[in-house]
């Protein structure tokens, strides 16, 4: 392959739009390990939130995409390839760059722990209206030498 068409490929594959009307690829081979990924990624995706018995299993298959995208993008900016072998690549790359943003474009992934914070969050509020209504806060404010 030729340099020209290497830059071209690394700029195709990181281009802002990439993903854009990019499939997601239906199988792809992580660290040797052939994974369904349009399937896996669309099952996590119909759910609302990310169950706490998937939580790890989806951080764990974001961390191997991308360390698989980088091996990838490696092989195209140093490998010795043709410009078919390197369009596959790039393609590829696109496709693992889609099923990560649909990853990482899930909601809460632990609603238990976002509830009890809303709730500190509400009592803290409530005590710190509490004192302003009682007069509290300005002795407070008093004592700090404001």
């Amino acid at each position: 392959m030729q340099e020209y068409e290497r830059k071209q490929l690394l700029e195709r594959v990181e281009r802002e739009g990439a993903t854009v009307g990019a499939d997601i690829p239906e199988t792809i081979t992580v660290q040797g390990e052939e994974i369904d990924l349009r399937t896996f990624v669309f099952e996590i995706k119909r759910r609302e939130t990310v169950p706490p018995g998937e939580r790890e299993r989806v951080e764990q298959a974001k961390k191997n995409l991308r360390r698989e995208r980088l091996d990838r993008l490696e092989r195209i900016e140093e490998g010795a390839i043709t410009r078919s072998e390197g369009e596959e690549l790039a393609q590829s790359i696109i496709g693992i760059d889609r099923a990560l943003n649909a990853l990482e474009s899930l909601g809460p992934t632990d609603l238990e722990r976002e509830q009890k914070a809303q709730q500190a969050a509400d009592r803290k509020r409530w005590m710190s209206f509490l004192q302003k209504a009682l007069g509290q806060d300005d002795d407070a404010n008093a004592r700090r030498g404001r």
